[in-house]
């Protein structure tokens, strides 16, 4: 019987296929496959997805925190050009998948964990948004505190005034994320402009207040040899590449509803990596500007905030607030939730999932995240790139090298089906995650191979993909021959649709629906 229907590189289940696996124990609403109707992302779409995660306070920061390394404006930019160069790659490869057969990345990870492994990157993906969603509940916290100091300065003899501003400002968070992804589209169109525009006048001001461009252009970094400045070279350009490996796993519950693989590609490609480096190149300006005007760099915008007049806090703080609930509810609520729908989709809803991912933050301590740049990128940033990397890996690994894009939809949803692997766990992924997390850990205490864990993203990926490549070259869960045209109805979008009705009926009556 075909039970899916492939046209124009997008696979979607046929009704009564559809049908079939609705009372499956790891099937909901929101973990189905797309509809035809439902692939309704053009290309601007992507655009305006990745600006709005692009334009955020945590991408400031971390362009900026690097003029606090001691880097100069040309090398920060570097660094940060070059790593959103490399995980462009893993987010294309992967949003593939998404687009073509309409899966969520909870699914997607069924593909190559098992129905009950998928549980290990998906929980592994949604710790991390739990970090990042602290983070930017904090970084919107201390701006809030920031501005009720200015105005009432009685506000900070108040020894609890900074955690009952997080725990409300927390509350805010979380009940926006509950209201699900429909809430995020219009969030992110009105902060989109706003952040923007408000980048904008902060370039301004600092050229204004330095007097031109050149005394940025011209300071020195602080290394004094090439030694000296890989040192820190290496650690920050994992710190950027795992900025967007969470996005590089689960984009495909956004690239799920791509038109087409062209325009979605496109978009992304162009969008990431010219966004991230316009934006960060104010925030290293910026920020350079500061050690010019108060002898120190201001990494953080609250600390920078904190040298204007109190209207100006104050419209800076509606930025940064706005800015934080965003990327909070885009970026740091969507995976981590659906993670939580995946553990027990009958039961456990969105919203549910969203409350998880805000108590999960506390335990995160984002206020010591983000005590120093030190905690920032070599402690958070780079820790969770050792984790994340072998993950793509296997998933990049599976998708493209050892299935070749083709798969059985409705085994992903299917009770003991062929994706359940033994007791719903692939052991070889397992294998292959270990062996990439282990040798870049090897760097943190052995001196000789710090390399390892300046680079454990990209070197933990790369063995992955090797490993797991290797011990699933035979797998029984791997398609044979002729298999994927047996199950599918290929569709000639060159031909009319009652051409196609026909052709439908040829390879299988049963598919008409």
């Amino acid at each position: 019987m075909k039970s899916q229907v492939e046209q124009d590189g997008i696979v979607t289940l046929t009704s009564e296929a559809a049908d079939s696996l609705k009372d499956s124990h790891l099937w909901n609403d929101d973990l189905r496959p797309t509809t035809k109707a439902e692939h309704s992302w053009g290309g601007i779409n992507f655009v305006t997805l990745w600006i709005g995660m692009c334009l955020v306070i945590p991408s400031y920061t971390m362009a900026s925190g690097m003029i606090a390394l001691g880097m100069n404006w040309w090398q920060a930019l570097i660094t940060i050009f070059l790593g959103n160069c490399i995980v462009l790659i893993p987010i294309l490869l992967n949003s593939h998948a998404g687009t073509k057969f309409g899966i969520p990345y909870p699914v997607f990870a069924r593909l190559w964990f098992g129905s009950k492994g998928a549980h290990i990157p998906t929980v592994a993906r949604a710790i991390v948004a739990a970090g990042w969603f602290g983070i930017n509940t904090w970084i919107g916290t201390t701006s809030i505190d920031a501005l009720l100091m200015k105005v009432f300065p009685a506000w900070q003899n108040f020894g609890l005034h900074t955690a009952i501003v997080f725990i409300l400002f927390w509350a805010l968070n979380v009940v926006v994320g509950m209201r699900g992804p429909e809430g995020i589209k219009w969030l992110a169109m009105i902060a989109t402009p706003i952040v923007g525009i408000a980048s904008v006048a902060l370039f301004i001001w600092a050229i204004a207040h330095i007097n031109g461009l050149g005394p940025i252009m011209t300071a020195p970094s602080k290394f004094q040899s090439t030694g000296q400045f890989f040192a820190t070279f290496f650690p920050a350009l994992t710190g950027v590449i795992a900025f967007w490996a969470t996005l590089a796993l689960n984009i495909p519950d956004f690239a799920r509803q791509a038109k087409d693989h062209r325009s979605m590609m496109v978009a992304q490609a162009f969008t990431l990596p010219l966004t991230m480096t316009i934006f960060s190149f104010i925030g290293i300006f910026v920020t350079s500007a500061t050690v010019v005007l108060y002898g120190q760099a201001l990494w953080q915008p609250v600390d920078l905030l904190s040298h204007f007049p109190t209207f100006i806090v104050f419209l800076g703080a509606v930025v940064i607030v706005i800015s934080s609930l965003t990327i909070n509810v885009g970026a740091n609520l969507v995976a981590p939730a659906r993670a939580a729908e995946n553990l027990w989709p009958r039961h456990i809803t969105f919203a549910i999932g969203a409350v998880i991912t805000g108590l999960f933050a506390l335990v995160m301590q984002p206020w010591y995240l983000m005590a120093n740049f030190q905690n920032y990128i070599f402690g958070f940033l780079g820790g969770y790139g050792a984790l994340l990397g072998p993950i793509d890996g296997i998933a990049i690994a599976d998708y493209w090298i050892v299935r070749r894009r083709h798969l059985a939809l409705t085994e992903l949803y299917t009770r003991n089906g062929r994706y359940s692997y033994s007791s719903g766990f692939n052991k070889n992924s397992v294998y292959a995650l270990i062996v990439g997390i282990v040798i870049p850990l090897l760097g943190l205490f052995i001196p000789a191979l710090k390399f390892l864990w300046d680079n454990a993203w990209t070197i933990g990926l790369l063995i992955a993909v090797g490993v797991y490549s290797y011990l699933m070259r035979s797998d029984a869960s791997l398609l044979k021959a002729g298999e994927y045209e047996e199950m599918t109805v290929i569709m000639d979008s060159s031909k009319t649709s009652k051409d196609m009705a026909v052709q439908m009926v040829k390879q299988g009556p049963e598919n008409i629906g």
